[in-house]
């Protein structure tokens, strides 16, 4: 998980994008200004900000060129100047990219997944190892306690001690909602990060997914349905 500072003033588009980084797994920090910016960016150094140019209390460029000289924070230039002496501005200043507006927020993951995997490489990282949840049996309709262990070094997935034979997208899906107990993830977010595609009517794809996991698992309510929404997991992590 990286942390993202995400300095947009258009209050529709940064919740949109903190919601969409968020759900593919980082922690961010929002900005409407750039005041407040560089403080908080000395407190606790980010592993990426995504930066817009135009501002109401400055110039994003500005900034940038700040933060560069005290630390070397990856930055993603956001914005509607979109000319290539803009363009080349951003990559002089040290941008790691430059996305014009209006844009893709499944591409915008991407690229960001792009630049935290880059920055990442040779940092030492911690193990992940398997993670064991359980459902309370007054959750179960069946009335039985369960338990789920997803390993995804693995690749291994066991309903109460029994390996489940799941396909790469039901995997996917699986751990993608497990990493996110509690939140609801709308069909769309799936489509868009576990499915690589957005399409009209290709919602109906999630469904015939999460069928074929419920039915496998046995226990539907290892995934609530919100209605008109998405999904949420309802295990309970066990340490």
């Amino acid at each position: 998980m990286a942390r993202i500072f995400v300095v947009e003033d258009n209050a529709g588009l940064n919740e949109a994008i903190v919601s969409y980084l968020e759900v593919d797994g980082h922690h961010v920090v929002s900005f409407d200004r750039l005041g407040g910016v560089a403080e908080a960016a000395r407190m606790a150094v980010p592993d990426l900000i995504i930066l817009d140019v135009m501002l109401p209390d400055g110039d994003g460029f500005h900034l940038a060129r700040k933060l560069k000289k005290e630390q070397d924070i990856p930055i993603l230039f956001l914005t509607a100047r979109s000319s290539e002496s803009d363009r080349i501005t951003g990559f002089e200043i040290g941008a790691d990219d430059y996305v014009v507006k209006p844009f893709s927020m499944r591409e915008l993951v991407l690229r960001v997944r792009s630049i935290i995997n880059r920055s990442m490489r040779g940092k030492p990282t911690e193990e992940t190892g398997a993670s064991m949840w359980y459902l309370p049996a007054q959750a179960a309709g069946d009335g039985k306690r369960h338990t789920l262990l997803l390993d995804e070094q693995a690749h291994r997935c066991e309903h109460d001690g029994i390996e489940i034979r799941l396909t790469a997208t039901e995997w996917k899906i699986l751990a993608f909602l497990a990493a996110r107990p509690a939140m609801v993830v709308s069909r769309e977010q799936l489509l868009g990060i576990c499915l690589d595609y957005l399409a009209e009517g290709s919602e109906r794809a999630i469904n015939t997914h999460m069928k074929n996991i419920r039915g496998k698992l046995g226990v539907n309510e290892w995934v609530e349905t919100v209605r008109a929404f998405g999904y949420r997991f309802m295990g309970e992590e066990r340490e």
